[in-house]
């Protein structure tokens, strides 16, 4: 995500005072802005004064159907089958305009929509998968960012459907409100207040203006439940889906151990919220759609009650009376959109705000690394060969201190092998890594090359054996050559036939085989600089022992940084960093340099 993303402050709770909701709508624009001045803005831009032209041609066309409306009463009323006729064949030129306008509208509204989710979550994601973002803020408990996949996936998209959908029936309403208002108070004449000869003018026009106001007040009051409930249920079934996702991921781990009860009973715990969730909800719906059928039922009959007495006295023809309780129906249907889109704004807004949260909070883990007052772990490059690590102190999110005063000068070319608590040394490794940065003191990365991170299950992507053995480049950045030599020094020979198919790797191979694919990355990259993190626990001792010496063989210039438990691994060390919770560091010496 770029800079041109909005910076906001805060999400907005649901049921928020009316000044948290001003701000919610300002926040809404200013997440909206950045799209409308994209780079692709001129296309934007386009389309969006496309579907304002198709929109007013909805509005003309609903214009001309009322006036069509009267005409067509008038000649059934006046029993002239020619006239009928000719309004038959109007009729039919209204609906096939109506049909190339809406489908028109459609397309633009559609493409308008797609291509806005499309920009925001590209620019989401971006900034999700930056400098670590993903990892830091899983660790961070500030804010409100739960599951960020199902907020770029979903709430991006309810947001954007429905931000552009309630943008264009508003407008609509708008224009029908200012339109409907003139005819109806030209239609519908004057009537006499009863005992007196006071008359008022298109009084059908103040009828229209109570009858929505006060819909709209009981409505509001009916739909008020529903904001909360929504976002509520949108959190639960987020949550649910999360633990069901996890449980995949984890499918192995959990029936080695015959963990299922416990994940059943955490998931109906997870699905029993989104019952009662959904009760709340279906709740706050009932009272909504039981005032709008009430609502609605009577609307179609009241203005032709209220008109009847002018159609009686003959004042006004059949066709006026239809027209007027048409354009009376619109005019209070424009001035009820509140009402009518209660439960369409109540899943924006909650989609919204999930999406805002998530991003506000990426935005303030960036801000809390740059406060002042605030310690924190500096990570940069130094222009010598060399990994300086100057009085650091790790410490947990919490403020728990991990390790403290460590001092650190590894010469390019130099193998440390790092043992001690696990909690310390994987610290340790994330901090390296610029993954972690609760802590303080200074870590200089070397200016000679790359460093390459080997995890303790290296990440295997889904697809081809290829793509997961070159990952993170591109599968053709590496000649076929290349890659039989890589594999054979780890033993993995066998699955040079296996490189063009298709699988989920983490769950076909077992963990050592994992292993040795990260070693053969390590050959593929042939970095400067290797910081591994318990990469051999999958190995036996003698395997362990083999394949750092012939990593240390294929790459004796690179410095290698291991992080293991196994003391049969320090023979092949130059120094052993024993690190402790306590605080207490340890150097012991290994294999003399140039062996």
């Amino acid at each position: 995500m770029t800079d041109s993303m909005p910076k906001t402050k805060s999400a907005v709770a649901p049921g928020a005072a009316p000044g948290t909701q001003k701000r919610f709508i300002r926040q809404v624009l200013r997440l909206a802005g950045p799209y409308w001045n994209c780079e692709r803005r001129a296309k934007v831009r386009g389309a969006t004064l496309l579907l304002l032209l198709l929109t007013m041609g909805q509005v003309g066309i609903t214009i001309w159907g009322n006036y069509w409306n009267r005409a067509l009463w008038d000649a059934l009323e006046q029993r002239a089958v020619h006239k009928v006729l000719i309004q038959v064949a109007i009729f039919a030129l209204i609906l096939v305009v109506s049909m190339g306008v809406t489908a028109a509208h459609l397309m633009v509204k559609r493409w308008l929509q797609i291509d806005w989710r499309t920009w925001l979550t590209e620019q989401l994601v971006g900034n999700w998968l930056e400098n670590g973002r993903h990892f830091r803020l899983a660790l961070s408990s500030d804010g409100a960012h739960d599951n960020p996949d199902q907020r770029i996936s979903e709430d991006i998209r309810i947001a954007t459907e429905s931000a552009i959908g309630l943008a264009h029936s508003f407008i609509f309403a708008l224009m029908i409100l200012g339109l409907f208002i003139n005819i109806l108070w030209s239609v519908s004449g004057s009537i006499a207040v009863p005992g007196t000869t006071v008359k008022i003018p298109g009084y059908m026009v103040p009828l229209a203006f109570l009858y929505a106001g006060l819909g709209t007040i009981l409505g509001w009051l009916a739909g008020r439940p529903l904001v909360r409930a929504t976002n509520a249920l949108l959190t639960a079934e987020a949550t649910f889906r999360f633990g069901l996702s996890r449980v995949r991921e984890k499918a192995e781990a959990i029936a080695l151990v015959h963990g299922e009860p416990l994940e059943r009973a955490g998931s109906a715990a997870r699905f029993g919220q989104i019952v009662r969730q959904w009760n709340l909800q279906s709740l706050a719906f009932m009272g909504l759609s039981s005032f709008g059928t009430g609502y609605g039922g009577l609307l179609p009959v009241f203005p032709i009650l209220i008109a009847a007495p002018q159609y009686i006295s003959g004042v006004m023809t059949l066709g006026a009376l239809m027209q007027a309780a048409q354009a009376f129906q619109q005019l209070t249907g424009s001035l009820s959109w509140p009402v009518d889109n209660i439960g369409a704004m109540a899943n924006c807004r909650a989609s919204a705000e999930r999406v805002l949260s998530l991003y506000e909070d990426m935005q303030q883990l960036d801000a809390d690394t740059q406060r002042p007052d605030v310690r924190r772990i500096i990570l940069d490059r130094s222009k010598s060969p060399r990994l300086v690590i100057e009085d650091l102190c790790i410490a947990e999110p919490s403020g728990r201190i991990l390790l403290e005063h460590f001092n650190l000068d590894v010469p390019r070319g130099e193998k440390v092998l790092i043992t001690g608590d696990p909690v310390v040394t994987a610290s340790l490794f994330k901090v390296i890594g610029g993954l972690w940065s609760w802590g303080s003191g200074k870590v200089l990365l070397p200016g000679d090359g790359d460093i390459l991170f080997v995890a303790h299950q290296p990440f295997l992507p889904e697809g081809t054996l290829r793509q997961a053995l070159c990952y993170p480049c591109p599968p053709d950045t590496f000649t076929a050559a290349s890659i039989r030599h890589a594999l054979e020094r780890v033993g993995l020979v066998r699955l040079m036939r296996r490189m063009d198919e298709k699988d989920n790797w983490e769950q076909v191979l077992p963990l050592r085989v994992q292993q040795q694919i990260g070693f053969a990355r390590v050959l593929l990259h042939r970095p400067a600089w290797v910081f591994m993190e318990q990469a051999t626990d999958a190995f036996d001792p003698k395997g362990e022992v083999r394949i750092i010496e012939m990593l240390i063989g294929e790459l004796p210039n690179t410095t290698l940084l291991s992080i293991s438990l196994h003391p049969n691994l320090r023979p092949l060390h130059h120094h052993t960093l024993i690190l402790n919770l306590d605080g207490e560091t340890k150097v012991l010496p290994g294999r003399k340099r140039g062996k």
